[in-house]
């Protein structure tokens, strides 16, 4: 590329063009007597209209001018910009007519007889300098730009940059070419050469890891970099084609600062957040090992390495995520001024909108959590434990923060809120059990002919042959009331194991109905009208009839029929 070309665009591309420009220049020779009449580049940046506005011709900022109290900045830059170009079209004014004059209060630069700007006090603080230096300084500026300006639009300098613009188009798309095929080839390695290597993935990871998996993500990987690359190029050949030409020069700048500037104020950004980021990086140092350190003491009090008198081991794990916890909202609250953007108002309302929708659904979260602690101070349960809540009895497989999880004798699992806890009886069938035993308990209506002592007799019997009913202590009956046709009997027994405790009450009353039987005792039907003609039991000749076997006796195999 021309240096006359490269040395008119902003100083930020120089670098992306450096490739280019080598090979352009090797081949396009005699282009560098222009190199002296190329002005300084349009700088990029967030201008305040109100105060300070660059003039730019050919999208070359040529100075910084004041806004004053009867014009604007930005009208007056336009202003000085007309008159400069109007200059330049003029072929009678060259450049000794680009004179000054000293006035008492501003310099003003003419072209012959024609006034192109004004200089005040306040446009030299600026640059800090005197405003008579500034003058000078602005007057060879201005007679560089209108020779530029001339020189760009002559008809060997337009023909030039076309045949540049030609062969910048030729080799961009050769480029271009070049580049699918070369991604083309790249997919055909990967999936000719890959695809053959990840062939056996599947067997040697034992189905955890499959080769599509490790294919798409390449694929993917190849494409967004085909992307990246055509972007690029069609970036830099509009770019640089746009740049040729004096009229389309703004463009290519806008196209420049479209792309840099977002980049300029996210590197600004990254540095000025840089002692906050160092900041939370040490917060978060320390509190990980605080916590570390916090969880150790509570492993240790878990474990029984450190007591505390009143405090239960078993609060330890509880105790410890409530004490995270808090440690994390201070953190978060010590952490969130430091937070890069956490004064926008963009961060704000996100903030706002996030604390609204957790106050809108938070009221049964929050009964859930409070409800949670309750319930581990409390001690109701703990895992483990075969309780009876509500409708559900199960044993205890999970306490969590907000739920609780049983375990049904039907293997089912029953996922229980905690606020509904703190509102249901709560039934712990372990916690005796483990000391002096469980009373399981069943009861039976028998007639007022069979002799009560006889009943309780035969009910302890039962008990005695039921396995996993303790002996001692031993069990005991009840009778729980005399009704109209009936007495009702209550057996009770102590059990240590009740995880099966219903595969236990089976047993028990099949063994009641088993004594009975044997003693040829009734046990009332839950409707009665009169005697039988004779007793309702089972003989037990035919306890084991069809299809029933019966076990075979001490020390022979098989069972009879």
């Amino acid at each position: 590329m021309a240096p006359t070309l490269f040395a008119s665009l902003p100083r930020v591309t120089r670098c992306g063009r450096a490739a280019l420009a080598l090979a352009l220049l090797l081949c396009l020779p005699g282009s560098g007597a222009q190199a002296q009449q190329a002005g300084p580049a349009v700088q990029q940046g967030p201008w305040d209209d109100s105060r300070v506005a660059p003039v730019i011709i050919d999208g070359r900022r040529l100075f910084l001018l004041r806004g004053i109290t009867s014009r604007p900045a930005r009208a007056r830059a336009a202003n000085v910009r007309s008159r400069i170009i109007a200059a330049a079209r003029d072929p009678g004014i060259a450049a000794a007519d680009i004179t000054l004059q000293d006035e008492a209060e501003h310099v003003g630069i003419y072209a012959g007889d024609k006034l192109l700007v004004f200089l005040f006090d306040a446009d030299a603080e600026i640059e800090d300098l005197d405003r008579n230096i500034l003058a000078i300084a602005y007057r060879d500026v201005i007679i560089n730009a209108i020779e530029s300006y001339r020189t760009d639009r002559t008809a060997s300098v337009l023909l030039r940059r076309a045949g540049y613009g030609a062969l910048l188009s030729v080799v961009m798309g050769l480029a271009l070419l070049l580049a699918l095929r070369l991604f083309k080839s790249l997919e055909r390695w990967v999936n000719e050469r890959v695809r053959q290597k990840l062939a056996a993935l599947d067997e040697s990871t034992h189905q955890l890891l499959h080769a599509g998996q490790v294919r798409l993500p390449i694929e993917g990987l190849l494409r967004l970099l085909r992307i990246a690359l055509l972007v690029s190029l069609g970036y830099f050949y509009l770019d640089t084609l746009l740049g040729l030409f004096p009229w389309t020069r703004s463009a290519a700048v806008a196209l420049v600062g479209l792309i840099l500037f977002p980049v300029q104020r996210m590197g600004q950004g990254l540095l000025e957040a840089i002692p906050d980021l160092v900041f939370l990086a040490v917060l978060y140092v320390v509190m990980r090992y605080l916590l570390k350190v916090t969880k150790a003491i509570f492993d240790g009090i878990a474990g029984g390495r450190i007591r505390l008198e009143g405090f239960d081991p078993d609060w330890s794990m509880p105790t410890y995520r409530i004490v995270r916890m808090l440690f994390i909202i201070c953190a978060l609250v010590i952490a969130y001024p430091y937070i890069p953007g956490s004064d926008s108002l963009a961060f704000k309302g996100i903030s706002v909108f996030v604390g609204v929708l957790f106050s809108l659904g938070s009221s049964s979260f929050i009964a859930n959590i409070i409800a949670g602690l309750m319930m581990t101070y409390r001690g109701a349960f703990k895992v483990g434990d075969r309780v009876r809540i509500g409708d559900s009895v199960g044993s205890v497989e999970e306490i969590r923060l907000m739920i609780t999880r049983l375990r049904t004798s039907k293997n089912e699992v029953v996922v229980i809120p905690n606020s509904n806890i703190l509102n249901a009886d709560v039934v712990n069938y372990s916690v005796y059990a483990r000391q002096q035993g469980l009373i399981v308990h069943t009861t039976v209506g028998i007639g007022y002919d069979t002799p009560w002592r006889q009943v309780e007799a035969m009910l302890r019997l039962a008990a005695a042959r039921t396995e996993g009913l303790k002996r001692e202590p031993p069990p005991f009956v009840l009778q729980q009331s005399l009704g109209d046709y009936a007495v009702n009997y209550e057996i009770n027994a102590y059990c240590d194991h009740v995880t099966h405790l219903h595969e236990l009450y089976s047993r028990l009353h099949a063994n009641i109905q088993d004594v009975f039987n044997e003693y040829g005792v009734q046990i009332m039907s839950p409707i009665y009208v009169a005697d039988p003609a004779a007793p309702k039991v089972v003989p037990p000749a035919d306890w084991y009839a069809v299809p029933a076997a019966q076990p075979a006796p001490a020390g022979a195999g098989g069972v009879q029929s």
